[in-house]
């Protein structure tokens, strides 16, 4: 329960006036109740003719409030019998029970109506917490995360969290209420039989409770399958091509199918226990209706109550509306218990730690350079160490390439710059300030990334090429696209710029996709460039256009490229060979060649 009273106590202050609305329409919601059901004692009166004694008019003061308010509404029912007759009388208080249910419907609705943007807007503003505190964790998080799985707990474990919300609330700021106020009621009319019921009620309670313990150890258990499948779920769609490309549409099958299977087998015993809560209450409820009605029929009996059989009856129609917030209550833990369990599946990602953070005063380069240097690097994916100790130097305006088979840290390299992930050891600084010494947000707005996979988004072409640039005008973006060899294609499609791209670019080739990338880069405008093969998944037509394009992009910025093509990068200003986390040899093309050594075999294989 902690965890929800977290929730509440963190998300619920800007829906205060809702809550008091819904308190104050909940408390006259239960007064409402119990005067319309008193109507019903003198209706039973009269049927069974019961009190025949007289009444007089009783001023206020002049006893207690309730033996005024009884004495004076026997009054006028006495009054109106002889001045209408038993009959109309009889119609007239049935139809002041109606008014009086009329308007206990009525206030019940109005405080659903204002707890319903309570509840909603609580939800929402955990999903938007949700979705906030994902983009802004490091790229290492989503490394041990499948991305099927955190779509989960964006859905399922937020609805889930949503219907217990939704328990909680009732269970906190309507049934007590409810429950109080008769309780106050029952005290009032028969304190010996209440407290048998105080007594009775805890026993019903604490039965429930227990059924329900087991509840959340399932739920968790059934939010984790549930994760698993739109894991594949998500995989399987990624990878479509593969999948029937090796005719393995049947093993991809088997695996679901499997998983499901287990998701099936969780869901049905979690439903189960779920469903055993209404028979479990009601038939709680009527046994202790049955032990109510054995006892108080027993004080009237032997007289050990002022109770007559009209006033009981009125008493079992209290203690009735008691029974039925007490089985809610009972449903409430049930909900609430799965929520619980997904509230942890969620807190996993509401309470990550981000490593990568601002520093309390972080320094401005006013007149950036961009020199850039690598002192004494290391870093370590857990034991696996990537980069070991890495020193470079890249001058103001100058392109470095990082050359060397797969797995040898380039890329690690290049993202440790932008501070994907920060440095173990060592230090980087750009114009001699430590990256880490820098706003992330002021450090990312200098650097432009043009990656082998372009990352496109579905929308449109303007769209995708002003992503990050803020007011950027249609003559700005077609200048980006001309410099990166796309504006032609772009014009030729149905509505130009307007034209949706498709999920990921998938309306686009190869080398389109990857001159729209271009194209945003140029229109950023970034002092700093990173490149990571940017042409190496190209066509040898389209890695021309492409190259020309990042050409240009490249002109008077300093870039750090990674390559596989060699070809693309022996113009580069420094060529570094990486091999095991290490800087292994550096030089030209010319230089790397005469030495014979490690530049010079991949050039030899790339020829062969």
């Amino acid at each position: 329960m902690n965890g929800f009273f977290y929730i509440l106590k963190r998300f619920v202050p800007p829906y205060k006036k809702y809550l008091i609305l819904n308190i104050f329409f909940n408390i006259l919601a239960a007064f409402l109740t119990l005067f319309s059901f008193a109507v019903i004692i003198p209706i039973l009166e009269m049927l069974f003719q019961i009190k025949e004694a007289t009444y007089h008019y009783m001023p206020l003061g002049s006893a207690s409030l309730k033996d005024v308010v009884f004495n004076n509404f026997y009054y006028y029912t006495q009054e109106a019998i002889q001045a209408y007759g038993p009959s109309a009388t009889l119609a007239l208080l049935a139809a002041v029970l109606v008014f009086m249910t009329l308007l206990k419907t009525g206030v019940t609705y109005l405080s659903s109506y204002f707890i319903i943007p309570m509840r909603s807007g609580i939800v929402r503003d955990i999903r938007n917490y949700v979705y906030d505190k994902i983009v802004t964790l490091p790229i290492s998080f989503f490394t041990s995360e499948r991305k099927g799985d955190v779509m989960a707990r964006m859905s399922g474990d937020v609805a889930e969290i949503e219907n217990s919300i939704t328990a909680s609330l009732d269970m906190m700021f309507k049934n007590p209420v409810m429950i109080i106020v008769c309780l106050a009621m029952m005290i009032m009319i028969s304190w010996q039989l209440t407290l048998f019921v105080l007594v009775l009620l805890p026993i019903a309670g604490l039965v429930m409770g227990r059924v329900g313990k087991r509840l959340k150890r399932q739920s968790l258990e059934g939010q984790k399958q549930w994760g698993l499948l739109m894991s594949e779920i998500e995989e399987t769609l990624g990878g479509l091509r593969i999948i029937k490309a090796f005719n393995a549409e049947h093993k991809i099958k088997e695996r679901f199918h499997r998983d499901n299977h287990i998701f099936y087998r969780i869901s049905n015993r979690i439903a189960r226990r779920q469903s055993l809560a209404h028979p479990m209450s009601e038939l709680l409820g009527t046994t202790a209706i049955a032990i109510v009605l054995w006892f108080g029929g027993t004080l009237i009996l032997t007289g050990a109550s002022s109770m007559n059989a009209a006033s009981f009856i009125y008493y079992m129609v209290i203690f009735y509306s008691i029974i039925n917030p007490a089985k809610d209550l009972s449903k409430a833990m049930y909900s609430i218990q799965k929520g619980l369990a997904s509230m942890e599946r969620v807190d996993k990602i509401l309470n990550a730690v981000n490593p990568i953070t601002d520093p309390v005063n972080p320094h401005e380069i006013k007149d950036l350079r961009g020199e850039i240097k690598y002192n004494d690097v290391d870093f370590s994916y857990g034991q696996n160490k990537v980069i070991d100790e890495v020193s470079l130097h890249i001058p103001a305006g100058a392109t470095v390439a990082l050359v060397g088979q797969s797995g040898s840290g380039k890329s690690t390299l290049a993202d440790l710059l932008p501070r994907f992930y920060d440095v173990q050891a060592g230090s980087i600084t750009i114009d001699g300030v430590d990256i880490r010494q820098m706003r992330v947000h002021d450090l990312r707005a200098m650097m432009g990334n043009v990656n082998q996979e372009a990352i496109l988004f579905n929308d449109t072409f303007f769209n995708n090429i002003t992503f990050g640039v803020k007011e950027a005008t249609m003559d700005q973006v077609i200048a980006a696209a001309k410099i990166a060899n796309a504006h032609d294609f772009i014009m030729a499609t149905e509505k130009g710029y307007n034209t949706n791209i498709g999920d990921r670019g998938c309306k686009l080739s190869g080398g389109q996709r990857q001159r729209i990338s271009i194209a945003r880069a140029i229109l950023k405008n970034p002092p700093v460039l990173i490149l990571d093969e940017a042409t190496s998944a190209l066509d040898s037509e389209s890695e021309q256009l492409v190259q020309e394009a990042l050409d240009r992009l490249m002109k008077n910025r300093t870039t750090l490229v990674i390559a596989h093509r060699l070809s693309t990068i022996k113009n580069a200003d420094l060529i570094c060979v990486m091999h095991e986390g290490k800087i292994v040899e550096r030089g030209t093309h010319q230089e790397l060649l005469a030495l014979g050594k490690y530049y010079k075999h991949l050039v030899d294989m790339q020829k062969f």
